[in-house]
């Protein structure tokens, strides 16, 4: 398969775990970078092996030989960025979530299906073994029926200029990490009935950050009458990206489903037995880009397609409206 060609917004940090080391892995070539610090994109180029290194955003999307723009930008920049490179007619991977509301979710997806591009949510974690083998205990009763579903995604604080704390650029705990449980709670809804409803949801500021949700608790139920829980948070003291399904024999709990490469366990308690099963380290941003090759050379679908990135998208403003928030306003260029 010839190798992907891509083009990379910006030198965000975490382009060199996402798309970096990826790339080495599966062996897709990072054309172009370009960013407003041309002396950060020289030093991101050199440090990833990118081959050339151009002046603005604007200068990768429009790269004749770049057919991949990946888009790690603030959140806030993620819509209007997505909508450039399609404009362009390139596809993207965009780091989620890939718009600011839903609003604008569905002004990418449907600008991507009239150019006749692929837009993907690089929702990772979706490709490891360790996430597939948990909706596959949710559903085959090695744990019984289903009853309860828990999603946490906490961490630390960011520094304090951090633009996830800044609410223009669509800041806060639950477009950041609790996105993640969001997406992992409607994983499971194809062995729930459907997509989950949201019942309630709380959430909270800190002084220094006014108009940002620094945690977010909600509860939500599926169709069939299962209730889920999810946790966000940008204030926690220890990092916790957890996912645990219960069932009417016992339950799985896997300690860190978002990033496997890390930490790999599933554990498994049915009555008194318990088992850990370790399903691999290798990296979920190597899958993700590997089914992107895929997509793009051949029309294998994703996951993580615009319909599901709309859907998720849904999800956090149903969140965000339960605990009394507003969508996310779009950004203007």
């Amino acid at each position: 398969m010839e190798p992907l060609r891509i083009g990379v917004l910006g030198a965000a940090r975490i382009s060199d775990t996402a798309i970096v080391q990826a790339s080495r892995t599966t062996g897709a070539r990072l054309v172009v970078v370009g960013a407003r610090d041309p002396q950060r994109a020289r030093e991101f180029a050199d440090h990833a092996g990118v081959e050339r290194v151009v002046d603005s955003y604007q200068d990768v999307v429009d790269d004749p030989e770049v057919e991949v723009i990946y888009n790690p930008l603030p959140n806030g920049l993620h819509g209007p960025w997505n909508m450039r490179a399609i404009a362009a007619g390139k596809h993207v991977l965009s780091e989620k979530p890939y718009a600011s509301n839903t609003a604008e979710a569905r002004e990418v997806r449907a600008a991507a299906a009239a150019a006749g591009v692929h837009v993907v949510e690089a929702f990772h974690y979706r490709y490891h073994p360790v996430m597939q083998r948990m909706i596959e205990l949710a559903g085959n009763g090695e744990i019984g029926d289903l009853t309860f579903v828990e999603a946490r995604m906490l961490m630390p604080p960011p520094p304090a200029a951090d633009p996830r704390w800044v609410a223009s650029l669509a800041g806060g705990s639950l477009m950041d990490v609790g996105c993640y449980a969001v997406h992992a709670i409607r994983d499971l809804a194809q062995v729930a009935g459907g997509e989950p409803t949201v019942v309630r949801a709380v959430s909270g500021e800190i002084p220094e950050h006014p108009g940002v949700d620094a945690w977010v608790s909600a509860d939500l139920t599926y169709p069939n009458g299962v209730p889920a829980h999810l946790e966000s948070s940008m204030t926690h003291g220890v990092w916790d990206f957890s996912l645990r399904i219960v069932g009417t024999r016992g339950e799985a709990y896997a300690p860190a489903f978002v990033l496997p490469q890390s930490d790999d366990r599933i554990i498994i308690t049915v009555g008194t037995d318990q088992r850990t099963e370790e399903l691999g380290t290798r990296s979920t941003y190597a899958y993700q880009l590997e089914a992107m090759a895929a997509l793009v050379r051949s029309g294998e679908p994703m996951i993580t397609d615009a319909d599901d990135a709309v859907r998720t998208m849904e999800m956090i403003d149903a969140v965000y409206a339960a605990a009394g928030r507003a969508p996310h306003p779009i950004s203007v260029l």
